[in-house]
């Protein structure tokens, strides 16, 4: 009796070893690969600077945060007039399969950014489009021009073809996005709406109900002809991701402003006069062609 009470406590810690061994084996691989991984100083980063290709790699690891710093560095050296690093595009170096992941927030309209786009328009002397015969004269002044031809970038077929128009700075800034998202992403952007006119913005309000008003100090941007929309529908979660990469540089340097729009699935942009001032003309066309839209040489 003795032995076999003996016998069946060397079964129960046999088994009991046996169930504890798995567990051990990966918490002792678990340690090994901790103590094998970098030191924690070679992990740290140095000064995120703007509009690099190595800013957006440590962005990459970072998220959002880096996006942010890099935007309000920016912010700080065109205040001081000076330029960014141009050795490589931003934009085409954006990562790959990481974008979807780095968490980057929306940028959202407020009613503040509203206020401010109208300001910016009545600062610039832009004055909001009547009907379609102010609309056809200032076409025929060439103070509005037709949207980019692009095989990067295309109109929405429902978008009237006398309303396919907008400023020539606004022109620029759409020639230079679709190019650098065509090259990174090898697809079109597609265009909800350009110009409006005042009768045309009174005539939406009576079936949207997020439209903005055709007067006021928050009337739409796109009376002006500076504002676009450019849809999100059909684009990836990278390509939304890169699009909020390359927008939030230029918004925080105050050369656009932009709404992310969730019921009509688009980014609203309006686009500034200082974008046309502040892009200098290539002599041909280069690889850093995000960084001439960012106005960085």
């Amino acid at each position: 009796m003795h032995l076999c009470h003996r016998f069946v406590g060397l079964s129960a810690l046999l088994c009991l070893v046996f169930l504890l061994m798995p567990h051990a084996v990966l918490a002792a691989r678990h340690q090994q690969r901790h103590a094998t991984s970098r030191p924690a100083h070679h992990r740290r980063e140095h000064h995120v600077r703007p509009h690099t290709a190595r800013a957006l790699r440590r962005a990459r690891r970072h998220g959002t945060e880096a996006v942010r710093a890099a935007a309000r560095s920016e912010t700080q050296r065109v205040a001081r007039g000076e330029d960014t690093d141009s050795s490589e595009s931003a934009s085409l170096n954006l990562p790959e399969e990481p974008l979807a992941r780095m968490n980057l927030p929306p940028l959202r309209g407020s009613h503040e950014s509203l206020v401010r786009q109208n300001e910016r328009a009545e600062q610039d002397g832009l004055l909001r489009v009547k009907d379609d015969a102010d609309l056809r004269t200032l076409r025929r002044q060439g103070s509005l021009v037709a949207l980019p031809e692009l095989a990067s970038m295309r109109a929405d077929s429902r978008l009237p073809a006398n309303r396919r128009y907008c400023r020539v700075w606004t022109s620029q800034f759409l020639t230079d996005l679709a190019r650098v998202h065509y090259q990174r992403f090898h697809k079109p952007l597609q265009i909800n709406s350009a110009v409006r006119t005042i009768e045309y913005q009174r005539h939406l309000l009576h079936i949207n109900g997020n439209a903005a008003p055709a007067e006021g100090d928050v009337a739409s941007p796109h009376l002006t002809g500076e504002a676009v929309d450019i849809a999100k529908k059909g684009l990836t979660p990278s390509e939304v991701a890169w699009m909020r990469a390359y927008l939030l540089p230029l918004q925080t340097a105050g050369r656009i402003d932009v709404e992310e729009e969730f019921q009509q699935s688009c980014f609203h942009i309006s686009v500034y006069k200082t974008y046309r001032t502040s892009r200098p003309e290539p002599a041909a066309p280069s690889k850093s062609s995000a960084l001439v839209a960012s106005g960085v040489r």
